[in-house]
């Protein structure tokens, strides 16, 4: 009840809403002495509506167009890039990848070729993936052109989506297609009806007579908001025409329809006949009493229509353009209102020249950006290869030594720097700078200390349990550290417990709370009394406790030792989607998307 206090609160607030009274009280009088008895008039008037009715519903597609027009050349723009790097699969996906994270609008894009199995697509994986299920490429195959499709669920994102597919040639050959795909939730919500059209329900199909989005609720269904007992492809040859037809749900409905993407795609308009009947003007059939009421309405009408047409259209138009900006649709700085009154016209250019800066500067943010990217990574790249090519001299050295005590500090100092070279290839391949994959990382160094370590036919077992982990590289890299030295005594100590067949050393790296983590290595001991090291790796392990300000314990528990660390974890900060898409209107309460 309060929650439809307050929509009519903000509607009486609205511009359109209060012009209307105040020109209703201005008409009042000439409506009340006017006296017209010409059908005509009422017929005219009717198709006046009609003529409203077509460009609402051309104006109420416009973003549902903008988006499918630029999906189409988005798919022409990659095809060059495809075309260069069809012999190198990887750098296709990654142009895709790299493309759909750039953008706010697309979920999926890729190319299929004629046999269905496409290595250059934004999924993500490694390996191939089978399109020759899909029905978007069944119906390019029985139709190889451009085709706009809808689909109940991807095959990649599993949801609900909207296929736009463009053919790929070389010279003539035909090679497959690009298929970029939008969400049908995105397409819906740039459905515009605008102010008086409560009760209308746009829906977009393409030209073999397919729903591609409709504005259907859970109270009603498409088929209710459609003409009974006629297909949609025969509605194209009423192309920028306007019917009345009974409805599904057995209602007479104004119907109109008009090209969103020529000969592609097709917005139909079902208007209830409370927003399309022209009752307003069928009163003076009723007597001359009535004439004078009806001529007062007809003159609110066009007064409001030509409110409309000064001020609330260039609104909604600028509206509009801000709300495609704000999706990422910054290709361009969108077009001034030049024929609008010279308030709104200022608005427009001021925001013109706003966006044209917005683009420029990010532009030049981007390339920045990218270019210390590249730059720190290749210094990352550089310190790796140093200190492998040390560990390399190390491992030399050592070959030449017989001493095994100094054989095995030379060990000891390799598996160091081996895992500073494992903690900087981590670091120059990740793809956020700021951020490192802790369980990866001592993944990896456990793999490497292992095979490096363990003679072939030992009967030593290694038990990980590794979960997710990201972390800022100053905290990744002393908690690698710390793991290395830790593990290398566990491996050193690690004995056959008494009721046991073989030794065991167990490694765990887990988040028992959110912003807490704990690292736990053991080893099974045979009370020999040797259970950890005292000397140089004690003193690391202590070292690296400090600097990750954590708290560790070592103790036999049962038949093992263990060592336990506790430390607070300082996540990197790495985006989901690649870009966070705020509405400026989204501030305002009740506003709506």
């Amino acid at each position: 009840m309060l929650r439809r206090i307050s929509d009519r609160l903000d509607f009486t607030r609205k511009l359109g809403f209060r012009l209307g009274a105040l020109l209703s009280v201005a008409i009042l009088p000439l409506g009340l002495i006017s006296l017209i008895q010409n059908f005509n008039l009422v017929r005219e008037a009717e198709r006046g509506v009609e003529l409203a009715l077509l460009g609402r519903t051309s104006s109420a597609a416009a973003g549902e167009r903008a988006l499918l027009q630029s999906a189409l050349g988005s798919a022409d723009a990659l095809g060059p890039a495809v075309l260069e790097s069809l012999d190198r699969p990887q750098v296709c996906a990654d142009l895709m990848r790299n493309f759909i994270e750039r953008s706010a609008t697309y979920v999926f894009a890729g190319f299929v070729p004629l046999d269905g199995i496409s290595t250059c697509n934004s999924s993500g994986g490694d390996q191939p993936v089978d399109f020759t299920q899909s029905e978007g490429y069944k119906r390019f195959m029985e139709e190889p052109g451009t085709l706009v499709t809808s689909l109940q669920s991807g095959t990649v994102t599993r949801r609900p989506v909207v296929l736009v597919t463009q053919p790929l040639y070389r010279d003539r050959q035909m090679l497959g297609y690009i298929g970029l795909s939008l969400t049908t939730e995105l397409l819906r919500s740039t459905h515009n009806i605008t102010f008086g059209t409560e009760g209308a329900r746009i829906v977009t199909f393409n030209h073999r007579g397919e729903i591609l989005t409709s504005d259907s609720d859970a109270e009603t269904s498409t088929q209710d908001i459609l003409p009974q007992n006629m297909n949609l492809v025969d509605l194209l040859s009423r192309t920028e025409t306007t019917f009345k037809a009974r409805a599904g749900n057995g209602q007479t409905r104004t119907f109109t329809v008009v090209p969103a993407v020529p000969g592609l795609v097709y917005a139909l308009g079902s208007w209830s006949p409370r927003t399309a009947s022209v009752g307003l003007f069928q009163l003076s059939r009723l007597g001359a009493v009535t004439i004078p009421m009806a001529l007062w309405l007809v003159s609110l009408a066009v007064a409001y229509f030509a409110v409309f047409r000064m001020v609330l259209r260039h609104i909604t138009v600028l509206r509009s353009q801000m709300r495609r900006f704000a999706i990422g649709n910054r290709s361009e700085p969108p077009p001034v209102l030049s024929d609008a009154p010279t308030e709104i016209f200022d608005v427009s250019q001021t925001f013109h020249n706003m966006a044209r800066i917005l683009i420029r500067d990010e532009e030049a943010m981007e390339e920045a950006v990218a270019e210390k990217t590249v730059l720190l990574k290749e210094v990352h790249h550089r310190v790796k290869n140093n200190l492998q090519l040390i560990a390399s001299i190390i491992n030399m050295q050592s070959r030449v030594i017989d001493d095994p005590d100094a054989k095995r500090v030379l060990r000891s100092v390799q598996d160091r720097v081996a895992a500073l070279a494992t903690i900087y290839r981590n670091l120059y391949q990740a793809e956020h700078l700021d951020a490192v994959e802790a369980g990866r990382l001592i993944c990896d160094i456990v793999n490497q200390m292992v095979s490096a370590s363990v003679e072939p036919g030992s009967d030593l077992r290694v038990e990980t349990h590794i979960e997710t982990l990201v972390l800022l590289p100053d905290q990744a890299v002393p908690l690698s550290l710390l793991a290395t030295e830790a593990f290398t005594n566990a491996l050193k100590y690690a004995g056959t417990a008494p009721g046991q067949d073989a030794p065991w050393v167990r490694i765990s790296l887990t988040s028992p709370a959110p912003g807490r983590g704990v690292l736990e290595i053991a080893n099974s001991i045979d009370r020999t009394g040797k259970t950890g090291g005292t000397g140089l790796g004690s003193q690391l392990i202590e070292a690296f406790t400090t600097q990750l300000e954590g708290e560790a314990t070592t103790g036999i528990e049962g038949d093992s030792f263990v060592l336990r660390l506790e430390f607070a974890v300082q996540a990197g900060n790495v985006a989901a989607d690649g870009r966070n898409v705020v509405l400026t209107s989204a501030a305002r309460a009740g506003a709506r998307h």
